[in-house]
């Protein structure tokens, strides 16, 4: 039984926690050793202590009533460091990957993946190998773009910004109009405004601003 990997659910919905437990002890390589309804009710369990012993992962979803998962997976790391946590959730909004992965997270994972996606993000979480799947890993770098630009009080509005850290990525107007949803007419606006604000004439200088500000990864 030791060499299996313990795990912890914590779903605020009844047959969600069953689903994955029924199909999580069907594999031998894991064993649920406990549960919770909200994130609360998880840093209760974890300090009253499991028969079992301290789960090697948690298994959380994101959307929780009392406390979410994001701030329960804070709570939980600053009380017990080093517990791996994993969050799995019907939710692929850009701000809350960014908090989820913030708050210590090893991954993030949608409730859409198959079995064999999910084994595998345990499997890697209990390794401490991030694991996030094309679309999570998009939903964070947009989260953090966003970021960069609500950061900084140049006086353009978030939507230039977002432009602009295109545009320094080398990212056509056909391009940045395709990832954006907007028109490249638009797009050709927000270029002129950006010119224009910056001061500038050309989008290679505009490129070249926007690492010298160090809006651009790497810069």
């Amino acid at each position: 039984m030791s060499d299996k990997i313990k795990v912890m659910i914590v779903d605020d919905h009844d047959m969600v926690r069953m689903g994955l437990k029924t199909y999580l002890m069907l594999d031998p390589g894991f064993e649920v050793i406990a549960e919770a309804a909200n994130g609360q009710d998880a840093v209760a369990v974890l300090e009253r202590g499991i028969p079992q012993g301290q789960p090697d992962i948690i298994l959380m979803d994101l959307m929780m009533p009392v406390m979410n998962g994001a701030e329960a997976t804070k709570e939980v790391l600053s009380r017990f460091p080093g517990m791996k946590i994993v969050i799995l959730t019907s939710f692929l909004e850009d701000d809350l990957v960014v908090q989820a992965v913030e708050s210590g997270a090893v991954s993030y994972v949608l409730k859409t993946v198959s079995a064999e996606e999910l084994i595998y993000a345990l499997q890697g979480a209990y390794r401490g190998m991030p694991v996030m799947t094309g679309d999570v890993a998009q939903a964070l770098t947009r989260g953090l773009r966003q970021r960069s630009v609500q950061g900084d009080d140049s006086g353009m509005t978030e939507r230039e910004k977002e432009v602009l850290l295109l545009i320094a990525e080398g990212k056509s107007n056909k391009d940045i109009a395709e990832e954006l949803h907007i028109s490249i007419k638009t797009v050709k606006t927000h270029v002129s405004n950006l010119l224009m604000k910056c001061e500038l004439e050309d989008r290679t200088q505009l490129a070249i601003h926007a690492h010298r500000q160090g809006w651009v990864s790497g810069s």
